[in-house]
């Protein structure tokens, strides 16, 4: 039978019955300082040859990871539970949310060790299929998530390498982007005036704030006298569990000063006057703990599906009826850049991260902007040919 007196020494016998066993040391126990003996087991000698040699030589790299019981479920609860603490509270709730609902059904009950890429491919192909079926935008998050999970399941040594990073991803289409053009922009000014959100749809236009974002506003970050509104947090809706708004950090966690049309700052100067008017009628009823710029007549947050609701509704009435919320925030890009802001400026009002994402988000508009420049630089020079004529 074949001996090793080395580190992780082991043996093979057989057992009664006809099964194979091999022993090995697998190192010693912090408590005691004895040996700890552990065992693999095969139908026959070569199996056991194979899956010893396989675990001596991973003990003599270092790299052996002693065989657990812990299935991807319970390691999931761990990761959520402990190792999240320094992500946002909405990042948090996201992240369990996902994987109660979508990861560990599927892969919960599969061990740890034994989660294979195929699996998880399985896994990801299956959620775009059917009635439910999940965007590859979607699926590409669960991704993101399981992969942090094994990332740290790696770092803390229950396994020694990530199988998701063998997976391949579905590819995201990008939706085309809608747009309100010059005359759609008149179109939705008419619709929206005297309308309950008003101040907000026509805030939104001008200065490209995301949903949550303008929802978030609040009185201490607006600036009448420097005519700026300074962006550092939005407003979230946590899950059943928490089951309130609250004001959470940004998206991307980068605040940024804006300096919008002075028109825009009266229309805030307009809602500060009707919050006014509001709490002076409300009394005792009012009730705005969070200083939000856009409330209900008795001070409370708006509702982000109840004030998209009623946007689709106007935009449906000017022949519209396929843009989205965002796509204000794509129109107040398109009209800046085609009014002569520079992409710098646009990125640093959108809150981009660079100047390249906002470039190749829109891109086409700088075409255009060059082909105008290079007319008007034609029609610049035939001009001077006239005049030496």
């Amino acid at each position: 039978m074949p001996k090793r007196n080395a580190h992780g020494a082991g043996s093979i016998r057989q057992r009664h019955g006809g099964r194979w066993e091999a022993r090995y040391t697998s190192g010693r126990d912090p408590g005691t300082g004895k040996q700890v003996q552990k065992s693999v087991y095969g139908a026959t000698q070569e199996e056991v040859v194979k899956k010893l040699r396989q675990v001596l030589t991973e003990l003599d790299g270092g790299v052996f990871v002693e065989p657990s019981k812990m299935t991807v479920g319970a390691w999931l609860d761990i990761w959520v539970k402990e190792y999240l603490g320094a992500a946002k509270p909405s990042t948090q709730e996201n992240y369990a949310s996902y994987t109660k609902n979508h990861i560990k059904p599927s892969l919960g009950a599969v061990k740890l060790q034994k989660l294979k890429p195929h699996q998880i491919q399985a896994f990801y192909n299956s959620l775009m299929i059917g009635e439910d079926a999940l965007t590859a935008k979607t699926v590409r998050n669960i991704h993101g998530i399981l992969h942090k999970a094994l990332k740290q399941a790696v770092k803390v040594g229950y396994i020694n390498n990530n199988p998701s990073e063998m997976c391949e991803l579905p590819r995201v289409v990008k939706k085309d982007m809608k747009v309100l053009d010059t005359d759609a922009v008149g179109a939705f000014l008419a619709a929206i005036e005297g309308h309950q959100f008003e101040a907000i749809y026509f805030v939104d236009l001008f200065t490209g704030l995301r949903q949550s974002e303008i929802l978030g506003l609040t009185w201490d970050v607006v600036d009448f006298t420097a005519g700026t509104i300074f962006v550092s947090k939005q407003l979230v809706k946590g899950t059943k569990a928490r089951g309130m708004y609250y004001l959470d950090s940004l998206k991307n966690d980068k605040p940024r000063k804006i300096k919008p049309a002075s028109i825009v700052m009266q229309k805030l100067r307009e809602q500060k006057n009707r919050q006014t008017e509001w709490r002076l009628k409300a009394g005792p009823a009012w009730d705005n703990p969070l200083n939000l710029v856009f409330t209900d007549e008795l001070g409370k947050h708006l509702v982000h599906n109840t004030v998209y609701k009623h946007y689709k509704k106007v935009v449906a009435g000017i022949g519209e009826p396929d843009l989205r919320f965002h796509d204000l925030r794509h129109s107040y890009a398109v009209v800046a850049l085609m009014n002569g802001d520079d992409i710098k400026t646009v990125q640093g009002n959108l809150g981009h991260h660079t100047a390249a994402f906002t470039l190749d988000q829109y891109g086409h508009v700088t075409e255009q902007m060059q082909e105008a420049s290079a007319n008007r630089m034609d029609a610049f020079i035939k001009g001077l040919g006239k005049k030496k004529a």
